[in-house]
């Protein structure tokens, strides 16, 4: 029998960062979650080909099932796409299952290459996606970050020229999901203190710290803002908290300001659950403001449960998703044990209120 080393340190003096693995040793209440407490909406998914090349959801029986054994009632589909696309989204799930599924369409940034009167023309496509059975219109980060004019010059959320888009979204009464810029340590420089660095070497094209490239993080969510204001008449849903769930007062304050305004909470446990106080008083001061959204691809039962946890139970220190570190950060996350009257609006209200075609 082999006998101990004789320094049990030395074979860990060197251990990489992504090889440390700590199990808490906090003993803690574990309050046991199958369902949400209330029939709830996930309003931001991604059951499409846009992602994936294929469907994201390959068998929509057993999707139905998971949100069925989670008490998840309908899901919006943000991948609608426009044309051909979002007719196959829409009869594969808006019109096969009435009631629990909404889905979103895209607008088609080809139109930049022709040049002048982009905006007309995308307008034109909102309407004919509407026709066509969308619910609403998902606008990605690429809005701010990548999309550039037929001269080269980047578009910003705010662009004048969009100001037709929005006007074809207020007239046709459909909400705008908007995913604005992304976590603020993404757009900080890429050195040991980033909190998020683990992430960004695994993904490098997440990383927008180049200044030369990309505007400041600031600044996405000056325009953000003028968006918001310039359009008093259309529905925003700003995803993943606005874009901004580092900086819940800046939330809060855009709330107070903007009645158009709401946010989703898809993807963003991580940051709200490591300051949970802050984040329950978000929730209570905007009840009618904030929607249950995941982002998780395709939806998962373990997934749902631990939105459920999140939201409604007391429990302290655990896990913000089912996978192991890195993900989005190496912490953990406490509950914000939200009332009923609360719990109600953010998981199911509020959607069904906001977006067209939905049952709770």
């Amino acid at each position: 029998m082999p006998s101990p080393p004789s320094d049990p340190f030395s074979t860990l003096r060197d251990l990489p960062l992504r090889s440390f693995r700590p199990e808490p040793a906090l003993r803690l209440p574990v309050t046991a979650i199958e369902r949400f407490r209330f029939p709830s909406v996930d309003a931001h998914n991604h059951l499409g080909r846009w992602l994936t090349k294929r469907w994201a959801a390959r068998d929509v029986g057993a999707l139905l099932g998971r949100m069925d054994a989670t008490g998840v009632a309908a899901v919006v589909n943000l991948d609608g796409m426009w044309g051909k696309e979002l007719r196959d989204n829409v009869a594969r799930y808006d019109r096969a299952h009435p009631g629990r599924f909404a889905t979103f369409a895209q607008l088609d940034w080809r139109e930049l290459d022709a040049g002048n009167g982009f905006g007309e023309r995308l307008a034109a496509g909102v309407h004919q996606s509407v026709e066509a059975g969308a619910k609403g219109l998902k606008i990605w980060k690429n809005l701010g970050l990548h999309l550039r004019d037929h001269r080269g010059a980047l578009i910003m959320p705010d662009d004048a020229r969009l100001a037709p888009v929005w006007d074809a979204c207020a007239s046709e009464r459909i909400p705008v999901t908007i995913h604005t810029a992304d976590p603020i340590a993404f757009f900080q420089p890429l050195t040991a203190r980033n909190e998020r660095l683990e992430e960004l070497l695994e993904n490098p094209d997440w990383w927008f710290g180049d200044r030369r490239r990309f505007p400041r993080f600031d600044e996405l969510m000056e325009r953000f803002e003028r968006l918001v204001a310039a359009n008093p008449g259309v529905t925003v849903i700003g995803a993943h908290v606005a874009g901004c769930a580092e900086d819940l007062a800046w939330v809060s304050r855009m709330l107070d300001t903007y009645p158009n305004l709401n946010v989703d909470i898809a993807a963003r446990l991580a940051e709200l659950g490591r300051q949970p106080r802050a984040a329950a008083a978000l929730f209570r001061r905007h009840p009618g403001r904030i929607l249950l959204g995941t982002d998780q691809v395709p939806p998962a039962i373990p997934t749902y449960r631990v939105y459920a946890r999140f939201l409604e139970t007391a429990d302290e220190h655990f896990a913000y998703s089912p996978g192991e570190a890195p993900g989005q950060g190496r912490w953990a996350v406490s509950g914000l044990e939200l009332p009923d009257t609360v719990l109600r609006k953010v998981c199911r209200d509020n959607a069904i209120r906001l977006i067209p075609g939905l049952r709770g």
